[in-house]
């Protein structure tokens, strides 16, 4: 994982209308689709509940790129992918 936090805030939108707060921790690319990593800004509204949210990015017809909520299974790969650089980044390199 890149190791800088605190610089990429977004705001999304739910299908509900409901607003959030996320900051990026990391971005990874498995079979061409990249995931990005976010964990919700704690600003006293409750948000902190949510936990790590995986999005990934589209292509969209438009010729923009769109974050969208990837399958189960492909939330369930990113997340382990995910855990797995954090890990090796903690043990460090091998010798």
């Amino acid at each position: 994982m890149s190791g800088e936090f605190g610089g990429d805030i977004i705001t999304i939108t739910d299908e509900d209308g409901v607003s959030y707060e996320l900051e990026h921790l990391d971005t990874i690319e498995m079979d061409g689709v990249y995931y990005l990593a976010f964990l919700p800004v704690n600003d006293g509204k409750g948000d902190e509940d949510l936990g790590m949210v995986i999005l990934k990015s589209e292509h969209g017809d438009d010729g923009d790129d769109y974050l969208v909520t990837p399958t189960d299974e492909e939330t369930d790969r990113a997340y382990d992918k995910f855990m797995e650089e954090l890990f090796a980044e903690e043990d460090g390199p091998e010798e």
